[in-house]
């Protein structure tokens, strides 16, 4: 049995919403309190069990391969002392599927995990290791999913479910965001995975046809129709950075559940509130 030794942080896609905070630094690297997100990403996957990960980034945007050397180097973090992080350029905004393309030399034929540099997620044991569990049962690709309110749907990939075993999901086929009222679930594909190498047939397969945009959900489909792939609800929540709105939630959660800005938090907002009550009377 292949270990799951290394994984796959994309984090090279140029995002508007946060434009002009973006224009010189990666969404990624947008702290949540006082930890940029993807470091977040990259500490649930050393604690996980990782041991080497790639970070694909966007050329002219060196602040996420700054951000890692100075802790490599200079920080005293010890769950760092045994993971190697490595750097590699996507030179095209071409999509997550080229983005994990782009890693494919690194990966070579082993069994990999995939983690979005802009999704957070909190749980007890990390949800790439609930992954990784499932996948030395199953030894086959396993993608991390969790229930979203239907009006959300049209925003995520979801799965068509064909069978239910506990939290584990057979499944018919991935549907890249499907419009509102077209989908076949509401249990989204939620920044975790678990893939078999097999996967870069068909990625290539979609580079070979040069479009504009590739996308990682499609290629998965097509591994489904030749190997079994598996999803799973895993236990946790996530907390995704690509709204300004989903940005300001996970902060103030986040400081919400720190005992020493708890309480400064909760009465900031009560007198907000009633500043605000006040002002509309």
């Amino acid at each position: 049995m292949k270990k799951i030794r290394k994984a796959i942080i994309p984090a090279a896609g140029f995002d508007t919403n946060f434009l002009p905070a973006t224009k010189a630094m990666p969404k990624e690297m947008l702290p949540i309190i006082d930890k940029p997100t993807i470091q977040y990403v990259v500490e649930e996957a050393i604690e996980s069990g990782i041991e080497d990960i790639i970070i694909v980034t966007s050329g002219g945007n060196h602040a996420i391969e700054d951000h890692f050397d100075f802790i490599q180097k200079h920080d005293i973090l010890e769950i760092y002392s045994n993971v190697e992080i490595n750097f590699v350029r996507q030179n095209e905004p071409k999509g997550l599927g080229n983005a994990v393309w782009t890693a494919r030399k690194f990966i070579g034929d082993e069994p990999f995990a995939v983690l979005l540099g802009d999704v957070i997620i909190k749980s007890g044991e990390p949800c790439l290791k609930q992954l990784i569990n499932i996948y030395e049962k199953m030894m086959t690709s396993i993608i991390g999913v969790k229930s979203i309110s239907e009006n959300e749907t049209n925003k995520f990939g979801i799965i068509d479910p064909l069978q239910k075993i506990d939290l584990l999901y057979k499944v018919r086929s991935f549907v890249e965001k499907p419009s509102l009222g077209a989908q076949p679930s509401n249990l989204a594909i939620m920044g975790r995975y678990i893939l078999t190498p097999e996967i870069f047939t068909f990625l290539n397969e979609q580079q070979t046809e040069g479009g504009e945009y590739i996308e990682l959900t499609d290629a998965i489909n097509k591994l489904n129709e030749i190997q079994r792939v598996y999803s799973y609800e895993f236990n946790g929540k996530s907390y995704e950075v690509s709204t300004k709105q989903s940005y300001i939630n996970t902060i103030i959660e986040f400081a919400l559940q720190r005992d020493e800005l708890r309480e400064n938090i909760i009465s900031f907002m009560e007198m907000k509130i009633e500043e605000m009550q006040v002002s509309q009377k």
